[in-house]
């Protein structure tokens, strides 16, 4: 089903406001993850996201929004297939979106999932997400506890990243 025209230009509207706030931030050199509004509306994104999965196996939708160093927003949606070694996780598709584009430098992330208690990575998308480095923030929704902020490092202590491969 096609987005509304309406939804586009709130969608677009949500991202211009999160560039916006993410580059005042920036430019006040101020701890992007520790901002509520930034991070409510990268939640935002991230449900709205969520609507788009494909996920007719195992019903569990989740979305991903994914901030690059400029302030622009990268979504994704899990995308299952009937040989389930096919799926791809949220996460990754927003990863693999802002990459084909040319971007390679990331803030944070924020995950959602309605039906999940708690909406953290898994562990392939961890390592994953560790090839663009450790200090990316990840924020999940958490259905106790409110939204929750984490380092990737305290996601995935000993990562195999680029410095294991002899890159810097």
């Amino acid at each position: 089903m096609a987005e509304s025209e309406t939804q586009a230009s709130s969608r677009i509207s949500a991202a211009e406001q999160i560039k916006s706030l993410a580059l005042n931030l920036r430019a006040s050199s101020a701890d992007l993850s520790s901002n509520g509004e930034l991070r409510r509306l990268l939640l935002l994104e991230a449900e709205s996201a969520a609507e788009q999965s494909y996920s007719p196996y195992s019903k569990f939708p989740v979305g991903a929004a994914l901030l690059a160093r400029d302030g622009t927003v990268f979504t994704g949606c899990n995308v299952e297939n009937a040989s389930f070694g096919g799926t791809i996780c949220a996460e990754r598709t927003a990863f693999v979106k802002a990459v084909s584009e040319g971007y390679r430098e990331f803030e944070m992330i924020a995950v959602f999932c309605k039906k999940a208690k708690d909406a953290w990575p898994c562990g392939f998308c961890r390592q994953f997400m560790s090839e663009f480095g450790s200090s990316l923030k990840v924020i999940a929704y958490k259905s106790e506890a409110g939204v929750q902020v984490r380092e990737l490092s305290e996601l995935l202590p000993f990562m195999f990243g680029p410095g294991a491969m002899g890159q810097s």
